[in-house]
Parts: C-alpha cells; structure tokens; sequence
C-alpha cells in the first residue's frame, strides 16, 4: 500500500481535494488497498479552509509515507519552521514530495528546489523565480518531475500530477479507466501548455463559441471565413465583424493560434513525425507550421520537441 499524507494550513484551498479523489478512485479500481490518505497539520486538530469550514488533520510527526503532497492556498502563505522542517525531513526520507499550485513556495522556502526545475499556477510563476532565483522556474507547463520532486500548475493540473503518479504506480490503463470515472481527459501532458486558446479568445455568443468548437475539431479542413460563417449562421462579412469584436481578433489569426495549439501538443505527446503534425492540424506543410510557431511562440516546432523530450 502507498502510504499518501497530504499537508494542509490556515485558509487552504480545498481544490486540492479533488487531487486526492483520484487516489480514492484508483483504490476503488484496484480492490480498496492501494493508497492510504492520511491529512496532515503542523499541530493536528481542525483546520479551516478558504472556504470558511474545517476539517480534522494528524499533527506532523513520522514521515513514514510514500508520497507527501503539499496543499495550497488562494495566496502564499508565511510559512512556519515547523511546516518547513517537515517539507525537508519528507524530502529526505519519501519516495516523492509533491506540490501542486503555490505549495511550491513551501518547497522553494525550505531549499528542496535549489538547482531543480518546478512550475506553479502562472498567476504566482515570475514571483517565485523572483523570490527563489535558485529554481529553474518554468511558468508554461502543467506539472514537472524533476527526480523525486512533483510540481505542478494551479487548480486543476493537480488532478494531471496524481494522474500521473498512478500511471508510475500501476501503469496506463488504471489511469486511464480512473480519467474516464472522474470526467476529466486522460491526463494532459506534463509540459502542455497552462493557457488555451479557446479560453483566450472568451467569444460572448454562443454564434462565435459554436465556430470556434467546430474549427477546433476540424482542423484539417480549410476553416475559411466562409466556411465558419456558414456554421455560425451569419454571412461571411458579419461573421468577421461580430467575430473581432468579440474576441479582439479576426477568424484567420485564431484560427492560426488554434493550429499552433494543437500541433505543440502532438508533439509534446512524441508520436508523430512533423509531416503527419502538419497535415494532422492543418498546416499542409512544414514551413508553413514552423513560421506559425515562429509568429506565435518565438520559437520553431524542433526546439518545442526538443524540449518537451528533455523534459
């Protein structure tokens, strides 16, 4: 059995939670004796959430654990010599130290990321390098393992880390099947962006949003003016009109950002050669996806692959 303890303090966020519900369904999936999840505290007892209501915690003492994750807060918190001497006695003595969101401050703070690299949610990403410039702070990625240390985005990417721990425990089918009852994608990959597209663009109608989606799942056809117009039930000029001002671009350029999006996830996921990425995502050809990547990410296709395999 994984034995998991999961660190909480004053004013914690309970999305955190959500990450321990994929523990819960793998034991669920694997006969109840998989992973055992114990709370813990600096001092045990109830400890109050952001949300206003509490809940009851084990006090720090062995960190006889497999796992120890570090929950988070809604803003970084001052840690305590306590929670501090805990953070590095786990480093020491634990198969793996996770933190998903700002409790990678707490790992920064008690020196367990000097000379690591580590993500956060992005909102908080340049303040930790600028606090710990000893960390190899990478702002765009959704979780990073870097020997036994696990960090990851905000929110939800927590529920991609534990994922991802599974997969390590008991191989890619139980996550899979895991992914599948709690309603959520098989786990994003570790260094796919934090940011989406369609999220960026936040169309207000819903004549823009089912443009958008349709462009998003039928990226090998040509995704003209005309074409999406004619899915949004407008003409080709009201589209265009409608569309920027909504969005604050035209059709071509998210159309394009779009692409660029889905092709950098293709090759983060390392399946399919450059040719297939282009054709797969519209591009049509390779140059003409590499000035893409060039315009919207400052770098060409080979450094993004290149990285993600490092990664």
């Amino acid at each position: 059995m994984h034995r998991i303890g999961f660190v909480i303090f004053p004013d914690f966020q309970v999305m955190g939670f959500a990450a321990i519900t994929v523990f819960e369904v793998a034991n669920a999936m694997l006969g109840g004796d998989a992973y055992s999840i114990t709370l813990l505290s600096e001092k045990g007892g109830l400890v109050r959430s952001s949300a206003g209501f509490g809940v009851d915690t084990q006090a720090f003492g062995s960190t006889d654990f497999d796992t120890v994750i570090i929950g988070a807060g809604m803003q970084v918190p001052q840690f305590t010599p306590g929670l501090l001497d805990f953070v590095r006695n786990s480093a020491e003595n634990v198969r793996r130290l996770a933190a998903p969101c700002i409790g990678a401050f707490a790992l920064a703070e008690a020196g367990v990321l000097s000379g690591r690299r580590a993500t956060t949610h992005w909102a908080f990403a340049r303040d930790l390098q600028a606090r710990y410039p000893a960390v190899n702070v990478e702002e765009d990625r959704i979780f990073i393992i870097d020997g036994p240390v696990w960090t990851s985005a905000g929110m939800t990417a927590g529920i991609d880390l534990v994922l991802a721990m599974v997969e390590k425990d008991h191989g890619p089918e139980v996550t899979r099947s895991a992914a599948r009852k709690l309603v959520v994608h098989h786990r994003r990959a570790g260094g796919q962006s934090q940011f989406s597209s369609l999220l960026e663009l936040e169309p207000k109608s819903d004549r823009i949003q089912k443009a958008l989606i349709y462009a998003n799942g039928h990226l090998k056809n040509g995704l003209s003016v005309e074409e999406l117009a004619d899915v949004a039930g407008l003409s080709p000029r009201q589209f265009s009109r409608a569309f920027r001002a909504e969005t604050g671009q035209s059709p071509a350029k998210a159309v394009e950002n779009i692409r660029v999006e889905a092709a950098r996830l293709l090759m983060e996921q390392g399946r399919h050669s450059m040719d297939v990425i282009a054709d797969e995502t519209g591009f049509a050809d390779r140059e003409r996806m590499r000035r893409a990547f060039l315009r919207i990410l400052g770098q060409p296709p080979q450094v993004i692959r290149r990285n993600s395999r490092a990664a």
